[in-house]
């Protein structure tokens, strides 16, 4: 999920992209894909910082997986400190020692 210009390639390794041209069509898309077949959810980090507070909904949630990624802008931290965080809750402790990622 996110910008067209972010997603389109992911198409060509056979996965489903479903672009976003606003916050609200991506809340409506992430619901449905969410309660639908889809255990792992790529989403850009732009879009993930709009739909922050749809995305804590399904943190608590076995699946799906929702993973950040950057977009066409670049990366702006904030996938590898998702995942960061949800391996800190699992695991108890931090696995990544300094900022060098």
């Amino acid at each position: 999920m996110g910008a067209y210009d972010s997603i389109y390639g992911f198409a060509t390794l056979g996965l489903d992209t479903f672009p976003v041209s606003d916050a609200r069509e991506g809340e409506t898309i992430l619901r449905n894909l969410a309660s639908g077949k889809y255990a792992v959810i790529y989403i850009t980090e732009a879009l993930a910082a709009e739909l922050s507070h749809e995305i804590s909904r399904y943190r608590e949630q076995v699946l799906p997986a929702i993973i950040q990624i950057p977009g066409v802008s670049g990366n702006t931290g904030a996938g590898i400190e998702s995942v960061k965080k949800s391996v800190e809750q699992a695991v108890g402790s931090d696995i990544i020692f300094g900022n060098d990622y």
